[in-house]
């Protein structure tokens, strides 16, 4: 999702060993190591890796490939030839595209029942493995809207009031998964017709669109460290609800509360999967890596790490986490199948409705 180690660059904490990114190419794949090919929020602490590597006998190699859109299609591109063995962070959005196009090999994880049922696909061939949950969100910065005595908006209708008028930036559909988990989530609210008109609105109503989550959140959102930095002028920004967490945990000194919230209304619940790549060089190791994915340790590390919802159940979430970030309650919801049958032709007339 994510999009979400944002907080570190945001927050300038250097924590640049996050994002060193491996060569691809040059080592040959080998059976002693195991390469995750995922977007650049992957994220989780050193010493739980260090443990898988200790128990397994594999050394992990991660590559970052940019934004999960951009990630997902070139792991496609390269998919007779891969990068890696696993590939983490395809969702709930962009799934069918990487099936479809035979990205992954069966594969059931050890702990998959485990897995809450919600988050469960594919279970006739198992070619991806649930990891994490989150939800696409809007965002908002609450000192413009006590500086402004104006109430924050409270649904996606209340974005085309004329008092947001050029408040609100988001993420291009055809090249951010957040853009398009806000796009498909307007799409459960009005349905197949009342979309397009609602975006016609938003856009008479001066929603900003930049490509990606970084630019979107990190330059023109005022409510993030990034953006304050930045001088971003836009109050209103698509993000995570769990960005707000975010921005407490990587603050120094800590705030006692978020100085961000979040538009509850317009959720659209967003699921990350993991799978074994067609052609890995080291099945065996990308197993065991898939494995790990759904291990306690893994699922408990998470929250804090990339800033998502473990979907295992029973894994205990950090107090901290939730504090800040509760999960939506009613979060919009669309079947992968209906996903799967829309996405292309939705993007396509977006594009032509909101960018052109």
């Amino acid at each position: 999702m994510h999009h979400k180690t944002f907080a570190a660059a945001a927050a300038g904490l250097g924590l640049v060993a996050l994002s060193a990114c491996g060569s691809s190419g040059g080592e040959a794949a080998d059976s002693t190591t195991v390469t995750v090919v995922s977007h650049d929020s992957w994220a989780a602490s050193k010493s739980v890796v260090a443990d898988f590597e200790k128990r397994s006998g594999y050394k992990v190699r991660i590559l970052k490939d940019g934004d999960a859109g951009q990630a997902v299609n070139k792991a496609i591109l390269t998919k007779d030839n891969p990068q890696g063995d696993v590939f983490f962070g395809v969702d709930n959005t962009l799934l069918s595209r990487a099936l479809d196009n035979g990205l992954f090999q069966p594969y059931e994880a050890k702990d998959s029942g485990t897995v809450d049922p919600r988050y469960r696909v594919d279970q006739a061939k198992h070619r991806v493995t649930p990891v994490d949950t989150g939800d696409i969100c809007v965002n908002y910065d609450k000192k413009y809207f006590a500086d402004h005595k104006l109430a924050p908006p409270a649904s996606f209708d209340d974005l085309l009031k004329p008092q947001y008028k050029n408040l609100l930036v988001t993420e291009n559909a055809a090249t951010s998964s957040p853009g398009l988990g806000f796009l498909l989530g307007t799409a459960a609210q009005y349905g197949e017709k009342g979309w397009q008109d609602y975006w016609k609105k938003l856009k008479d109503n001066g929603v900003k669109v930049v490509d990606g989550w970084e630019q979107a959140y990190n330059q023109e959102f005022s409510g993030s460290a990034g953006g304050r930095k930045a001088k971003g002028d836009r109050p209103l920004a698509v993000s995570y609800a769990s960005s707000p967490p975010a921005e407490v945990i990587y603050a120094d000194p800590r705030p006692k509360t978020a100085p961000t919230g979040v538009v509850d209304a317009t959720c659209f619940r967003q699921v990350e999967y993991a799978g074994l790549l067609s052609n890995a060089g080291n099945t065996k190791g990308g197993k065991a890596f898939l494995d790990f994915l759904l291990s306690k340790e893994f699922q408990q590390d998470m929250p804090l790490n990339m800033f998502v919802y473990p979907v295992r159940a029973g894994a205990v979430v950090p107090a901290d986490f939730t504090a800040y970030g509760p999960q939506a309650k009613d979060p919009r919801t669309m079947a992968p199948d209906r996903i799967a049958a829309n996405r292309d032709q939705w993007v396509k007339t977006w594009s032509s409705l909101v960018v052109k």
